[in-house]
């Protein structure tokens, strides 16, 4: 007779049957799956050549859910960075909240990626082209059409001010017959099957019926729920220590390890 499963084994078992009913509905416009996806080249590369109409783009290397350090030092995660044979990189970006796909949000990341791809002491010359993509759930942009590009001009000639820094917005409402409309209609696919580009109907059927992609997305999913508990302990520590807890009692009630705290509050204070 086997013994009785433990509370924590149980646990464990309920997480794991939530993550997999949380997978079967995953879209791509769903940040965590479009990471994973895109993070294999050929589909990055893709879904470069449609938004950009560029034939000839090649990626050398892509990163899902990249971590880069701000002006301050605290990591902000990336959903894409790709990187092409040229150098140029691109930073492709889902939004479902149109709060999360402002114009400032779109300068911020491309900060970040000026200051994560120069080296200290490279000249400015030295700056690589990039291209901040936002797709967004909606039509942030409000003018109706499928794609916005954005770069900067002269204002009093109306000429392209060629500073290499280019943002993009897609809107994914417009699901027409165009190549980036049938893009866009297999970002909201739950089945594989629905889909219309097979590039991007294997990577999906393999995350979603696949035993190997199935564990991996399931591992995936778990690291980002303990960063997101992490996150949240460090946000209440945080907001304790301000109000004057002593750390030794901060570290009691948010699970977070007295080390962390005193370097929590040393950080606060310098």
């Amino acid at each position: 007779m086997s013994e009785r499963k433990s509370q924590q084994e149980l646990d464990f078992e309920r997480k794991h049957e939530e993550d997999l009913q949380r997978l079967r509905g995953l879209r791509l416009i769903d940040d965590d799956f479009m990471a994973a996806v895109f993070e294999e080249r050929a589909c990055a590369e893709f879904l470069l050549q449609i938004i950009l109409k560029r034939d000839d783009l090649t990626v050398k290397e892509v990163h899902g859910q990249y971590s880069i350090k701000n002006l301050q030092g605290r990591s902000v995660r990336l959903d894409i960075l790709a990187v092409d044979r040229e150098n140029r990189a691109y930073n492709i970006e889902v939004q479902r909240s149109d709060r999360g796909a402002s114009e400032k949000r779109a300068r911020y990341n491309s900060s970040l990626l000026d200051a994560n791809l120069t080296d200290a002491g490279d000249d400015y010359d030295a700056l690589n082209e990039t291209y901040v993509i936002f797709i967004t759930e909606n039509d942030v942009l409000k003018a109706g059409l499928p794609i916005y590009h954005v770069d900067r001009t002269i204002r009093e000639t109306g000429t392209f001010f060629n500073d290499q820094a280019h943002i993009v917005y897609v809107n994914s409402q417009i699901k027409d017959e165009t190549a980036l409309g049938k893009l866009m209609h297999d970002f909201f696919c739950t089945n594989s099957k629905d889909m219309n580009y097979s590039i991007l109907a294997q990577r999906v059927r393999y995350f979603k019926e696949d035993t190997k992609g199935v564990a991996a997305m399931c591992r995936a999913m778990e690291k980002m729920r303990d960063e997101t508990e992490h996150e949240t302990s460090v946000k209440h520590a945080l907001a304790m220590l301000a109000d004057g807890v002593p750390c030794e009692k901060v570290a009691k009630y948010t699970d977070l390890s007295i080390e962390e705290v005193r370097a929590l509050a040393e950080k606060k204070s310098a």
